[in-house]
């Protein structure tokens, strides 16, 4: 039978701040760095080259860092960072964990650099959860970009009909839409089969699909 497959967003969809500033909501408190700077020497000027694997975060970071607040070092602000950025979603885990089971595959689909991708693969274990990891720093796009959704069609060899995709935001949505592909809106406030049901969407199960994938996920580099 046909092949399937789930493509979830990572930031505010399986991973959800409680604080709606985010990781950074208690930064200047913690670490001693204004957002504001940090936003006006770090993300602002190098953000884009760096997510898109342009440039390395370290590379960028570190002279921003040294700007805004010297006595922080890389590790320290990363390790920050990265912690305070980790509130998985349980219940759509257990969701999409429990679609797998039937044979439908899931991956994320999420705009992020190399140095957090490794981590949310690595340090938080995703990669026991899904059959792949396709982000913007190793594809060289990002949402709503249709090089993106055509990258990931690629790498995993499915077709736009044989994928459903959820996103917290509007833009990236209607992109994957415009793709060809079955997407939906994530508010948190409906389950997923919610969603895929009002789509329309189904995957059914799928004997031994995936058994490989799963043994051997994908992450996409460069």
């Amino acid at each position: 039978m046909q092949r399937k497959a789930i493509m979830v967003d990572v930031d505010g969809v399986l991973i959800a701040h409680p604080n709606a500033r985010g990781w950074s909501a208690n930064l200047e408190r913690d670490l001693g760095i204004a957002v504001p700077a940090l936003q006006r020497v770090f993300f602002e000027q190098h953000w884009d080259d760096v997510v898109h694997g342009r440039a390395a975060l370290r590379d960028r970071l570190a002279p921003a860092l040294a700007e805004v607040s010297p006595s922080v070092s890389c590790d320290a602000f990363i390790d920050y960072w990265f912690r305070n950025d980790a509130h998985i979603d349980h219940r759509l885990l257990a969701e999409l964990q429990a679609l797998r089971c039937e044979g439908i595959e899931v991956h994320l689909a999420t705009v992020q650099e190399h140095e957090r991708a490794a981590y949310l693969w690595d340090r938080l274990d995703l990669r026991s959860k899904f059959d792949g990891l396709h982000y913007a720093a190793a594809l060289g796009c990002s949402k709503p970009d249709p090089a993106f959704y055509r990258s990931v069609e690629a790498a995993v060899d499915l077709k736009s009909e044989a994928i459903f995709f959820v996103d917290d935001k509007v833009l990236n949505v209607a992109g994957a839409q415009d793709c060809g592909w079955t997407a939906a809106l994530w508010t948190g406030q409906q389950t997923l089969r919610e969603l895929m049901d009002q789509q329309h969407w189904s995957g059914g199960r799928h004997p031994g699909i995936g058994v490989r994938d799963r043994r051997t996920p994908l992450l996409i580099r460069i």
